[in-house]
């Protein structure tokens, strides 16, 4: 589905991927973790045409830098953790955002896969009765979940995810994580997440992929790469017994 062979973006004498390879096949949820200043953004920001790269970014086997963007579209979604909306466009137009990627031209009439995958997408996220509000009136859980429906209805195979929870509730960091799963277990799709949360990455994550000042220091199974002596490489700390020592603060 997507394979990305030695990823480089330097912005003048500074690194910030250095050769990065890695894959995503179809029902993987890879998680994309490391400290702050990894690289880990810019790996999104690069595979999404968004930042420079030298390399090759492969998309269900063709080069993405040959590609016209609207089909890179209708097989990409990609959603990042901040939203800024300056309009009062209502929950189901910017969900209907989704669908032109498929669409003829900006005015061409919704089809009816399109209204179909809107209504689907709105009902996933639980946003159906709340389709005729403002953006502007909802809660930062609410937005997300708004944003999460408009790549949802867009119907991608990938989908790429940039801290998709942060800043968010628990309540809603659950919420996400959860309708992200349920959308995984339909055949030929995947899904690539930035993830500062550990906990989050093992409890979602089928992969990992671990980094370091830009470079790669694991890549595997989550419980093979989230696990003491890596952690500790890149974090510089004994993350995994701070990790447990918090878990001991709930113990009755």
């Amino acid at each position: 589905m997507l394979d990305v062979e030695n990823l480089t973006v330097r912005y003048g004498d500074l690194t910030i991927v250095d050769g990065v390879s890695f894959a995503v096949n179809e029902g993987d949820w890879l998680m994309i973790v490391g400290p702050n200043g990894a690289g880990k953004s810019t790996i999104v920001s690069a595979v999404s045409q968004g930042a420079p790269y030298t390399g090759r970014v492969c998309l269900n086997g063709a080069d993405v830098k040959t590609r016209k963007s609207g089909d890179i579209a209708r097989e990409l979604g990609v959603l990042t953790q901040n939203h800024f909306v300056g309009y009062s466009f209502t929950v189901e137009e910017v969900v209907s955002l989704g669908r032109y990627a498929h669409s003829k031209g900006l005015f061409s009439a919704k089809s009816d896969e399109d209204e179909e995958r809107i209504e689907e997408a709105l009902a996933m996220t639980g946003m159906s009765k709340m389709r005729g509000q403002s953006v502007l009136t909802l809660s930062g859980g609410e937005l997300q979940r708004t944003f999460l429906a408009q790549v949802f209805a867009q119907n991608p195979k990938l989908l790429m995810l940039d801290e998709p929870t942060n800043h968010l509730d628990l309540k809603y960091q659950k919420q996400i994580f959860e309708l992200i799963g349920e959308w995984l277990k339909s055949p030929g799709r995947a899904v690539l997440s930035v993830v500062h949360d550990l906990s989050l990455a093992r409890a979602y994550g089928t992969k990992a992929m671990l980094l370091n000042m830009g470079k790669v220091v694991a890549l595997g199974d989550v419980s093979d790469v989230l696990n003491r002596n890596r952690l500790m490489e890149a974090y510089d700390m004994d993350v995994y017994g701070w990790m447990r020592l918090m878990l001991s603060q709930w113990d009755e």
